[in-house]
């Protein structure tokens, strides 16, 4: 029995607004930001800061040497937190994504399993838009949790199979502080998101209880949070709390969060991981202002290697990546080592540590 499985985690993958615009069927570009009007000014200010590139680009191009990595991983889950629609009904806030629906092969080329969709993008084209999101989505065959047509739908777990015994369950949840609004939280007549009302004890329970309808032995239990401001890398007592709750009372084998648009620390708890913030995967930032001591263009691919027998993990491997010309590629030695001091720095209160495994792959410790 293959007693091993390997995940692909990442964080935000936009594949909206400047992403959108490199494909071969760019959406209206109309945008109703403060920043920019028209989101091709997200395209020519990545071009200004590292220089033209041909367009439109195929679908492979957006994944750069991302997609050979992913390919190592037998279950590969992010966070998409795009609208893919036509709808030109947005939401009223201040920034809104979408990507053209015939824009999809840029998911199925990666071989997405699951796009976990709780989070504060994926209605901002109103309901007609997150409609088509999960029409499109389902039509390409990519499964998707964290919203639906109602709250039973919404807190309903991708269900991943892969060969041999077990399963990937992945429970998408959503909390206000990363900018969801409490309007969009499903109910028993609305569609909308697994928005959590607190990250009480209750909640976690109630959690619990929805793992177990679904959970069998050998399964592995991943709750996927958007959770947490953009900027910062201070972990709040409540989200480590909760993170702990998931692990002893709900039987969560990973916890995988995001919002954050730079990697945060790493915990390892009664031999779970704690991916506290994955840091943006895909964005169009490049060129943008403000926030730049945070280098939100660099990030990690996690690959998460889990004991199906006991729920342990057996290893955690990093890869360094860069946004270039609105491309992922692996970080060139500065950026590397630059990401390398960061992550140990904020691991240091969780008692982890990352070590050069080869050039480019980096390899969590832990007491």
């Amino acid at each position: 029995m293959e007693q091993e499985i390997t995940l692909f985690l990442c964080g935000d993958v936009m594949t909206g607004r400047g992403i959108d615009q490199i494909m071969n069927h760019p959406s209206n570009p109309i945008l109703y930001e403060s920043y920019v009007k028209n989101a091709k000014e997200y395209v020519s200010m990545a071009e200004r800061t590292n220089g033209y590139f041909e367009k439109p680009v195929d679908y492979e191009y957006i994944w750069g040497d991302a997609l050979n990595s992913m390919k190592e991983a037998d279950i590969r889950i992010i966070n998409l937190e795009t609208s893919i629609t036509q709808s030109n009904t947005n939401a009223d806030k201040g920034i809104n994504y979408r990507m053209h629906p015939e824009n999809i092969p840029c998911l199925t080329v990666a071989k997405i399993d699951c796009c976990v969709l709780a989070n504060n993008h994926v209605l901002d084209w109103g309901q007609e838009g997150l409609l088509e999101t999960l029409n499109t989505l389902k039509e390409a065959g990519i499964d998707y949790c964290g919203v639906g047509l109602n709250i039973d739908q919404a807190k309903a777990p991708c269900i991943l199979r892969r060969r041999g015994n077990g399963r990937v369950l992945v429970f998408s949840l959503g909390l206000n502080s990363s900018g969801i609004p409490h309007s969009w939280k499903a109910t028993k007549s609305k569609p909308g998101v697994n928005l959590l009302d607190s990250l009480s004890i209750e909640t976690v329970k109630n959690i619990g209880r929805e793992i177990a309808q679904y959970k069998q032995p050998y399964d592995v239990v991943v709750a996927s949070i958007h959770w947490g401001s953009n900027w910062g890398y201070a972990i709040p007592d409540a989200h480590r709390d909760f993170a702990h709750s998931l692990i002893e009372l709900a039987e969560v084998n990973i916890v995988h969060g995001h919002s954050s648009h730079h990697p945060l620390g790493i915990e390892i708890y009664k031999n779970k991981p704690i991916i506290y913030g994955c840091g943006d995967f895909i964005n169009d930032y490049e060129g943008i202002r403000g926030h730049e001591s945070y280098k939100a263009n660099l990030g990690f691919m996690y690959f998460v290697t889990i004991d199906t027998a006991n729920g342990h993990l057996v290893s955690l491997r990093l890869v360094p990546t860069e946004i270039k010309k609105l491309q992922i590629g692996y970080a060139n030695k500065k950026n590397r080592h630059w990401l390398h001091q960061i992550s140990n720095r904020e691991g240091e209160q969780f008692g982890t540590k990352i070590l050069w495994k080869d050039k480019r792959t980096l390899e969590l410790t832990w007491n």
